[in-house]
């Protein structure tokens, strides 16, 4: 189980940071993905755009290669199950661990007019989406790994608390078929890919052939190595990695060797990691658009999706409900 907040535009760290293993697993295994609206009140509670917003990271799902028949694709707001396990594992969350956490920090300082509970209670609201499908595995990207520590430790105090006949939860573990967990590094050295932060210095999954050829020229460089084998810096580096990401191994071969060897052209390589770029986000752009402008096909596909996912959640809290000693009657 996982999912994306509904803000604004996807872009190449979503894709490479979990939509990618979202794609892989849905062949061999049960999966619950969703678009997190409610995560996203935290930090836009003006809901003009929402809609639209959901609808585009649906569409860019399906675009990627996220099928409706064999995953579950849904609308974290369409299961009521959420908030109703999000307030009973509120109360085994503790303020100063939440204080704590990287995002909320980051937050804090991008939003210091919007320190609402919600956003502090983030991890919570999270932890009770992957606990609601009794999720085993989370594709999720390197920044949330922290939040997906805090999901465990709430399935271990939930379970200690209230589990007397066995295990309710299951732990939730990090999935990403035994490789490293992909940080897809922002074009102005100032850390991952962001959608919230500098729009021009992420790549985002809508952005025209131009945008993307222009974003990579303005990406930070230098003068170049003045003598073989120096060392690459940060910012160099990102632009490598970047071309791993998208680039054939032989034009990456060429590329680190001209480095190596001091006779790097960084034109040359902006030039071709930007044609490669366009290559690979093209076809994914135009299907997601054709997607995007059929909103009864939208529709159909949550309506799906959130009984498949809403009917698990009923079993879930059923279970929840009955460890907990609410069933009154």
């Amino acid at each position: 189980m996982s999912g994306i907040r509904s803000t604004g535009f996807l872009h190449l760290g979503n894709y490479f940071g979990a939509i990618r293993n979202y794609v892989r697993m849905q062949e061999e295994y049960d999966c619950y993905f969703m678009v997190a609206d409610l995560h996203t009140l935290t930090t836009h509670p003006d809901t003009t755009e929402l809609k639209t917003n959901v609808h585009r990271v649906l569409a860019e799902y399906i675009a990627c290669g996220l099928d409706p028949e064999k995953s579950a694709l849904y609308c974290q707001s369409h299961l009521r199950e959420t908030a109703e396990l999000y307030l009973y594992l509120n109360m085994l969350a503790y303020t100063g661990e939440l204080e704590k956490t990287t995002t909320f920090k980051d937050k804090v300082r991008q939003h210091p007019d919007n320190v609402n509970a919600g956003l502090l209670t983030y991890p919570v609201l999270m932890a009770a989406d992957i606990l609601l499908q009794r999720a085993r595995f989370v594709p999720v990207g390197k920044d949330q790994e922290q939040h997906l520590e805090m999901a465990r430790n709430f399935a271990k105090r939930f379970n200690h608390r209230y589990g007397k006949d066995g295990e309710v939860f299951p732990e939730p573990q990090a999935f990403n078929f035994g490789e490293q967990l992909v940080k897809v590094p922002s074009l102005d050295d100032s850390g991952k890919m962001s959608k919230s932060e500098n729009q021009n210095a992420a790549i985002f999954l809508s952005d025209s052939d131009d945008q993307i050829r222009n974003k990579l020229k303005k990406a930070k460089t230098d003068s170049g190595p003045t003598e073989p084998d120096t060392p690459m810096p940060g910012y160099i580096e990102n632009i490598f990695q970047l071309l791993r990401l998208v680039s054939a191994p032989d034009v990456v071969e060429k590329f680190e060797g001209d480095y190596k060897s001091a006779n790097i052209r960084y034109g040359d390589l902006k030039k071709q990691l930007g044609e490669d770029m366009v290559s690979f986000i093209r076809p994914i752009r135009e299907k997601a658009e054709a997607i995007r402008n059929d909103e009864a096909y939208l529709r159909r596909i949550m309506e799906m999706g959130a009984e498949k996912a809403r009917r698990n959640a009923g079993i879930t809290m059923e279970k929840v409900r009955a460890a907990m000693g609410l069933q009154y009657y």
